[in-house]
């Protein structure tokens, strides 16, 4: 009889332990769980046009976006974007591309310092004149009857064709206005904020 009351008592023992193991098992689990869901959802994702012309300029943004908060940076030397992603708690695009006017690069809402600029190996220096021209921080197009506009972003806008810095999509041809091109001609036509 004593031995039975063991082996009940030695099972109630044992479960108590492993219910005591499934609960520290779930909270565990809980933990990790909303600690996972909180990472993902403060990673972004975003494209930044930035203005260089060589391997050089690629290392020295990709450098200064990570100085920026940027966990990662992949800028290409042809379409002149980078990619980025950071940590959104930590940074964001404005930091970023502060970083990188810092270091002598424009981009699409900063114009680099000018002795920045001038700071950059000769190779780098790109022609600003194309890059932009900035009268109140606002970014003006190259001198054209025609323009490229974003569908979905409207601020955007461009020279010649291409692709969106901010969402991808393809720029749409858009006429100017005889008044726009006079403006652009005097140099004062800015783009609008919109």
């Amino acid at each position: 009889m004593l031995c039975a009351i063991c082996i009940i008592l030695k099972s109630i023992k044992n479960f108590i332990k492993m219910r005591t193991l499934n609960i520290y098992a779930a909270l565990f689990f809980s933990i990790f769980a909303i600690n996972f869901s909180f990472a993902q959802t403060s990673v972004k994702k975003e494209t930044i046009k930035v203005w260089g012309n060589c391997g050089i300029c690629k290392k020295n943004i990709e450098k200064a976006a990570k100085v920026g908060g940027a966990t990662t940076a992949n800028w290409n030397e042809e379409t002149k974007i980078l990619n980025v992603s950071y940590n959104s708690s930590r940074s964001n695009s404005e930091k970023i591309q502060k970083a990188i006017a810092a270091s002598g690069y424009d981009t699409q809402d900063f114009k680099a310092d000018d002795n920045a600029y001038n700071k950059l190996m000769s190779c780098c220096q790109y022609d600003r004149n194309t890059a932009f021209t900035s009268t109140s921080g606002m970014r003006q197009v190259m001198v054209t009857d025609e323009m490229f506009t974003c569908p979905m972003h409207p601020e955007v806008k461009s020279d010649k064709p291409g692709k969106c810095p901010k969402c991808g999509m393809t720029l749409l041809k858009q006429k100017m206005t005889d008044e726009q091109m006079k403006m652009m001609k005097k140099g004062t036509y800015v783009k609008p904020k919109e």
